[in-house]
Formats: C-alpha cells, sequence, structure tokens
C-alpha cells in the first residue's frame, strides 16, 4: 500500500559525480578521493535534504562530502589524511563550519599517529572555507554525536552559529560559536578558546532532532514518570522550552537512543528492550504527535500509543498478531507520510492513522496480511525513520513514503468493509485526487457500491472535495468546515481495538501565543480544542435545519415585502454568476440552463449561514475576505456535483441528446443505471441539505420519464424523489404527442405540479384540464376586480335573457364577470380570448361536480 521513493541515491547521485571529478586539483595525480564504493556511507540529513556522506579514499583517507538535492551537486567539505572512523558530523547553513566526531583507534586497535589519544572518542570543530583551524570540543570515551541549528529561513547571514553536542552519558551541550569574515572570504571563529557553553539538558534517555523545526525533543525520568521536553533552537536569539508532558508511564529502558542524530556505523546493535521506540512528528498545519510502542507482554498482540497533543487525546491500539513461519515479531516503525502516520510491522500489520482529523478511527486504515505492503522494504538490513523520510543505511538510499495509487484503488475496489471503504475515500479525496482520471476512478468506485443505511460515500466526496479546496485556499477555515458527512461511527475494525483518553492541553507554555508558524498553528488548534462546538457541531449540520424551516416559511410570504428574502436571492444571484458555465459545452450535461427558485434559496440562505458562522470565528480576516471564503465554497459545491454526473454520463456515453421525450421507447439500460446514479446524488445533498446546480431536477425527471414506467415515475413524484419543473413540463407538452397512453400520461403529471407552474403553462395544452385552469385564472383576475365594479355599476336579476341560466347563483356570476370583462382589460385577456360563455359552462359544471349531481 506504501511506495518509498528514493530522492537520494548514493550509486546514482555521488559515484558518477566522484568517477569523473578531479576533486584535488591542486595535484592532478593524487587519486586520494577516489571512491571505493564500498565505503560510501550516509552519515547525516541536513535541513532541507542536505545530505552528508563520507568514503575512504585509495590511499587511506577519509573524505567528507555534502550533496543539494535541489540543484543536484555535490561538494567536498574535508578530507582527513588517515583513516577516521566517523560517528558524527554536522555542516552549517553556509558551508563554513564542520562539527565532527570520531574514534581515536582504528577498528583493529592501533592508535592514530595525528592525534595521540587520551580519550576514546574526540569532536572537533573545523573551519573549511577556506580549510583552516581545529578546535577540540570534546573528549571522552563514550559517542558523541554533534548538530548545527540552522535559521528557519536563509535569506540572511547570521553572525553566530549555534552548536549541540550530545554525548552518550545523557548529557547535551549547546555552544556559541561566533565567526568573523578575513580578506573579504575567509571565515575564521572568533575567539575559539573560550566559546560559550551551556548544558540544555542532563540525565536525557531518549532525544530527537527535529531538523525541518529546528526543535529538540527528550525524555527525562521524572518522580517515575517520562517527562517529554521540547526546546525551540533560533538563530538570532537564546533557544526556549516551550512544551513539558508526562507520558503517563515510568521508563524501563537502560541504554540511550538518539533519533535525526545521524546514522553511526560504529556503534553495536541493541536490544530493543534496552531502547525506547518512540518518535515525535510534526507538521506545518500545527500537528505534534508522539508515537511509542509499549513493551511486548506475548506474541499474541502487540501495543502503541499515539498522543495526538494538538488535539488532546491519547489513543492506544492493541492489535492481534497471527503467528507466521516467514516473518519475526519486531518493534514497529513509525513513518510520517504527511497527514497520516504509519506504523509498520514488516509481515503483520501496516496502520495508516490520521492525524489531522483523529477523531473517528474508521477514518484511519488498518491492513493485515497481504494488504500490508511498503515496497520496497528489505527486512535483511535496518532502515531508519527521519523527520520526514527514511533511510536505508546499507544500500545508501533515503526514501519519502508515499501512498501506492495503483494499489490504492485497487483496494478501494476490492475491499467491502464500512471502515475500509470510509477511510479509502477520505484519504482519496484528500490525498490522491490529483487529476481528473483519478477523480473519475473515485466516482465510479463510490457510484458502483450498493447503497448501505451505514455511510454514504457520495456525501464524504462532496464534503472532503469542498474541504480540501477550501483549506487549500485559506488555511485558516481548517477547523470551521466539515471534512466529512459522518459524525459518528461505532463500528469496529478486524485484527485492532483501540481506547481513547483525554490529555490536558495545557502543557504548551504561555510563549507559544506569541510565535509565529507552526506553533501560531499548533497554538490554534489547541484553542479550537477548547471550543468544541467546532468540532463536533459543523455548520452545515445546525444551519441547514434552519434553512428548511426558513425556506418553508419564507416561500409563502410576498417576497416583495421581504428584503431579506431578496437578498437571498441576491446571494444566490451573485454565486451563479461565477459558476464557470464556459466549459459547460465540453460537459456530456448542461446545468444552469434555467432559473429554479427551490435551489436558489437554498444557494443563498446557504451563502448567508456559512458567512455568519466564519465571521463568529475569523472577524478578524475582515468581510471581503470572508465572502470571497463562502462564494467560492457554494461554486466548489456546485461545480463538483457537476463534476459528479458529467463523470457518470461519460462512462456510459451519454449526451443531452437523450433529453427528449417524443422518443421515450427508445431507451437503453445506461439510462436506467444513471437515473438511479443522479438519485443517489440527489439525495446525497438533501441528506446534507446542500443545493444542487439549476437544472438538475429537469435533467433527473426527463431520465425517469424516458427509463421508468408510469406507476413508478408518479411514485418517485408523490414521495418527493423527482421534481416537476417548469422546464420539464414545458417539454413535455411540446414535445409529446396527443395520444390516447400520452394524454393520459400528461394527464397525471398535470395534476401533480405545483400551482404556480401550472398557472404559467396551462396555455400549452389543449385539454379540458388545462381549459379548466385558464377559465379559474380568468375568474380569479376578474373577482380581483370586483371592488371596483360594485362602485361603478348595478344590474337587477329581474332582467333575465332567455340565454342565461335558471340557476340564480350562476346567473349571477356570470353578469359580474361580464360587467367586469366589458370595463377593463386584464393581463390575462391580453394573450387568451375567454368568452364568458365558455367561463358559463365550465363553472356549471364545476358546480354539479361539487353538489354531487353530475351524474343526474
Amino acid at each position: 500500500m506504501l511506495e518509498l521513493k528514493p530522492f537520494f541515491d548514493i550509486e546514482d547521485d555521488v559515484v558518477p559525480w566522484l568517477l569523473k571529478c578531479r576533486l584535488t586539483p591542486s595535484d592532478e595525480n593524487d587519486l586520494s578521493t577516489r571512491p571505493s564504493r564500498n565505503e560510501l556511507q550516509i552519515v547525516h540529513v541536513e535541513m532541507n535534504g542536505h545530505v552528508l556522506y563520507t568514503w575512504k579514499g585509495t590511499k587511506g583517507t577519509t573524505c567528507i562530502a555534502a550533496y543539494d538535492p535541489h540543484n543536484k551537486q555535490n561538494k567536498l567539505l574535508y578530507v582527513f589524511d588517515k583513516e577516521v572512523p566517523l560517528i558524527s558530523c554536522s555542516v552549517n547553513m553556509e558551508r563554513t563550519l564542520l562539527a565532527v566526531s570520531f574514534l581515536q583507534c582504528t577498528r583493529s586497535g592501533v592508535p592514530f599517529e595525528t592525534f595521540r589519544p587520551v580519550s576514546r572518542c574526540l569532536t572537533l570543530l573545523l573551519e573549511i572555507h577556506p580549510v583552516n583551524n581545529t578546535k577540540v570540543l570534546k573528549a571522552v570515551d563514550s559517542h558523541v554525536r554533534v548538530q548545527f541549528v540552522y535559521p528557519t529561513s536563509d535569506a540572511k547571514l547570521y553572525p553566530e552559529n549555534h552548536l549541540l553536542v550530545i554525548s552518550e552519558d545523557g548529557c547535551i551541550e549547546h555552544i556559541l560559536i561566533r565567526v568573523t569574515i578575513e580578506e573579504g572570504y575567509r571565515v575564521t571563529i572568533q575567539n575559539p578558546d573560550r566559546l560559550h557553553k551551556d548544558i540544555v539538558a542532563e540525565d536525557i534517555l531518549w532525544a530527537q532532532w527535529d531538523t525541518q523545526g529546528q526543535r529538540l525533543f527528550y525524555i527525562v525520568e521524572k518522580e517515575n514518570n517520562a517527562l517529554l521536553t521540547c526546546i525551540q533552537f533560533y538563530p538570532d536569539r537564546n533557544y526556549e522550552k516551550l512544551l513539558s508532558f508526562p507520558l503517563g508511564f515510568s521508563l524501563t529502558v537502560t541504554k540511550l537512543r538518539l533519533i535525526n542524530f545521524g546514522y553511526n556505523s560504529f556503534q553495536q546493535e541493541e536490544s530493543s528492550l534496552e531502547l525506547l521506540n518512540l518518535q515525535v512528528f510534526t507538521n506545518p498545519t500545527g500537528t505534534m504527535s508522539v508515537c511509542y510502542s509499549h513493551p511486548m507482554q506475548n506474541k499474541q498482540e502487540f501495543t502503541y500509543s499515539v498522543i495526538l497533543l494538538h488535539y488532546g487525546w491519547r489513543r492506544t491500539f492493541i492489535v492481534s498478531l497471527e503467528e507466521s513461519d516467514q516473518y519475526v515479531i519486531s518493534e514497529p516503525t513509525f513513518i510520517n507520510i504527511g497527514y497520516y502516520v504509519a506504523v509498520y510491522m514488516p509481515g503483520y500489520f501496516l496502520h495508516l492513522i490520521n492525524i489531522q482529523h483523529p477523531n473517528l478511527v474508521c477514518h484511519s486504515l488498518f491492513l493485515s496480511g497481504k494488504d500490508a505492503k511498503v515496497s520496497p522494504w528489505n527486512l535483511q538490513h535496518p532502515i531508519l525513520s527521519l523527520t520526514d523520510s527514511l533511510l536505508d543505511c546499507q544500500f545508501g538510499k533515503i526514501y519519502q513514503a508515499h501512498l501506492d495509487l495503483k494499489l490504492f484503488l485497487s483496494f478501494m475496489h476490492d475491499n467491502k468493509l464500512d471502515c475500509h471503504q470510509l477511510a479509502a475515500m477520505h484519504c482519496a479525496v484528500f490525498y490522491l485526487q490529483n487529476n481528473s482520471e483519478t477523480e473519475a476512478q473515485i466516482i465510479h468506485w463510490m457510484c458502483g457500491l450498493p447503497v448501505t443505511g451505514s455511510i454514504d460515500l457520495i456525501q464524504e466526496f462532496i464534503c472532503g472535495t469542498l474541504y480540501r479546496k477550501a483549506i487549500s485556499e485559506t488555511p485558516l477555515v481548517a477547523k470551521l468546515l466539515p471534512y466529512s458527512s459522518s459524525i459518528n461511527w461505532n463500528g469496529e475494525i478486524p485484527g485492532v481495538s483501540h481506547s481513547t483518553e483525554t490529555i490536558p492541553v495545557s502543557v504548551f507554555r504561555n510563549t507559544i501565543q506569541t510565535l509565529k508558524g507552526f506553533w501560531a498553528e499548533l497554538n490554534r488548534n489547541v484553542e479550537f480544542v477548547k471550543n468544541l462546538e467546532c468540532f463536533h457541531y459543523p455548520w452545515h449540520n445546525n444551519s441547514s435545519r434552519l434553512i428548511k424551516a426558513q425556506l418553508c416559511s419564507e416561500m409563502k410570504v410576498d417576497e416583495r415585502a421581504k428584503q431579506h428574502f431578496r437578498n437571498i436571492f441576491e446571494n444566490a444571484k451573485t454565486i451563479l454568476s461565477k459558476v464557470d458555465t464556459c466549459s459547460s459545452e465540453q460537459k456530456a450535461v448542461s446545468f444552469f440552463q434555467e432559473e429554479d427558485r427551490h435551489q436558489m434559496v437554498l444557494i443563498g440562505l446557504m451563502v448567508e449561514r456559512l458567512k455568519e458562522h466564519l465571521m463568529k470565528y475569523l472577524h478578524y480576516i475582515g468581510k471581503k475576505k470572508i465572502d470571497l471564503i463562502v462564494n467560492n465554497y457554494a461554486v466548489t459545491l456546485l461545480e463538483c456535483i457537476w463534476q459528479i454526473i458529467d463523470k457518470i454520463w461519460n462512462k456510459y456515453s451519454l449526451n443531452t441528446h437523450i433529453l427528449c421525450l417524443s422518443n421515450r421507447e427508445k431507451i437503453n439500460s445506461a439510462e436506467f443505471v444513471v437515473f438511479h446514479m443522479m438519485t443517489r446524488v440527489l439525495e446525497a445533498a438533501e441528506g446534507l441539505f446542500l443545493p444542487l446546480p439549476p437544472g438538475y431536477h429537469t435533467v433527473h425527471i426527463t431520465i425517469a420519464a424516458r427509463c421508468l414506467p408510469l406507476h413508478t415515475l408518479l411514485h418517485y413524484i408523490d414521495i418527493g424523489v423527482l421534481h416537476p419543473t417548469e422546464r420539464f413540463v414545458t417539454k413535455l407538452l411540446e414535445e409529446v404527442d396527443n395520444s390516447a397512453t400520452n394524454e393520459r400520461f400528461k394527464f397525471s403529471i398535470a395534476t401533480r405540479i405545483p400551482e404556480t407552474i401550472g398557472q404559467k403553462i396551462c396555455h400549452l395544452w389543449d385539454h379540458p384540464v388545462s381549459l379548466s385552469c385558464i377559465a379559474r385564472n380568468h375568474v380569479k383576475t376578474l373577482l380581483s376586480e370586483l371592488r371596483t365594479y360594485e362602485k361603478s355599476s348595478a344590474f337587477s336579476l329581474n332582467e333575465q335573457t332567455p340565454f342565461e341560466s335558471e340557476f340564480l347563483p350562476l346567473t349571477c356570476l356570470t353578469r359580474v364577470l361580464t360587467e367586469v370583462e366589458d370595463q377593463a382589460l386584464s393581463h390575462l385577456e391580453e394573450s387568451e380570448n375567454v368568452d364568458a360563455k365558455f367561463v358559463e359552462e365550465v363553472a356549471l359544471k364545476q358546480t354539479l361536480t361539487f353538489l354531487g349531481l353530475e351524474n343526474k
């Protein structure tokens, strides 16, 4: 499922350079720096992926060089004239100073003649621009690691350098090194004999260097509890402690473990029982996760925990292990892959834990057996997990872990479990949807799955797509918009159980509130945790109910008297004007070709409620910015639904030519499938109280009218699945002839359309039903003028003509209508020729029907 892609390979990136370059131009015949491939060794990875490596020259020299992955260039930093068993090295950002630590004995135990050792390990500070003075920093019997602190930005050069020295006895020292520039280019150390030193920490049992964030994490034991501390380093001022957190367990390890301080090929391999398997992963979005494995009690299960400091949770997982003769149970490897932390035990399981949205475990993906693959992963030699990469020490490769798109899509199609489908959809929408082809595969997969009552993958796709695009434009809304349609999930994941514990979020120092970058994002996440409404009550779950209630009430109110109602329509018109309808010619199905009042109200109300929601929390960014965010969100929603339908139509090779009602007999099975998929999309949108693109209901009911039996069609209309629109009814009356079957079809639809639509299109159909509608509308219009008539004229019922009915109420009504009709022309009379005799006949027939006398 995971794929390791190398971004550095000694064989490809270093060896060709060494073979073709003379690295000692002063003596072209000196081949001391020519490589011996077996001796090439990666020793450290600095900030921004810069790789330090070493090799033994053919004349017994030891060379140190650096590779810049951005410009693909190598640079020789320093050459020892003797064989040096290198333990650790680090170079400053300007590549003017090099710190190294090495053993002073050869592997055969013969002392070096150069240094006359009194201690086993020597730590040096070297001037390398150009090569000049050497300063001894430390001479001890234990191994020592070195690490330069890098500024977070290389926009300017700093006269100060900060160096960390970590010894095996658990002491971390900080050394301040000031430099000067002589003769315009020569960099030398100021007062090398009086360098300022201070102790950062003592008696540590675990430490990790965050390469990208320039942070130091370390653990000490205090009152039988492991205490995790974080120190932030700066290039222009002193470091400060920003985090102190009790992990909740006592330390049973006896040896110091160092993470991201380079690779020491001379250190003996320690037993996993003697070392603490723990790593901290940070993300620029403000997440901080502490992953650690528990001591193994038996071979049947394995326990590990992830502390989400940005979320205030500790989640502990217990995995059931199956017996295997092929694989040996070992401690898992923790891998940082952005929004996920992977826990990998080769041959047993791969757990992708969602650290960005951890509240539902179904958004994390647990794999076992053949699905739990990381390729290529060699079990025969160690692979070290770094801050955001993996180091293959034996083959000299550095990898970055990525989800394998082909394997992932194959897994999506083959798996039937709800938990796997939800996790796969969440991951696919957020992290794999990088092109239209992948998007089409995801849409076809989710629409091809059977409908279940527990999950709606179409809703997940819509919410995830909207969220991903919104936060890519404005990360500030990450905690304010819904990322999933699922609020609760109580299912089980086969092979793993979990428990969740709340931890205090007050472990951070108050100073993080004044910092920028990562710490500002982390502080924002912590503040949102305190306000649980932002997490557990997404805006669409609260406001949508208000949207629906307001829709039902305000549609019955005279819109001319409602300024609020007009504002809602203006919001909707603004959104519809921003939709990219220019590309409609390239799409299989066209929307936005008609006005849909119902959808416009939903669009306008959604925009209004979302603006209110964001203004509550992001008022400081200004109304214009919030308006832009909301407008883009609404436009993305409409285009997302349009895209889903377009992909479905393209899959089944449909186009707008099928939206013809005159040849309903010529249909194919594809239309039936597309109708059901459009029904699922409709139900998904209505389930979230989200609007649809105007024209959606017309296309939907048109396809239904072509492929469904009449009784099924009418049933779907009656239960609200299908919505007869004005454009559909107009097409029906204009395109379908008046055969007996079609007359019944038209009549069945006409009796189910809203009154407002019936009044507009009744003149298109020459049928008693439509004529009756015209007559009723005419009478209603005339009676609205009755007050004027009463003031201007009167008549006597004694003056009855031979042509008038003997039914006096009908005679009175006919005279009223005749008088009003003579006095003023209504709007309807201008377009329709309706006489009083026709109105009299219709009225008499309806009166007899009302009295039950039509059969007498």
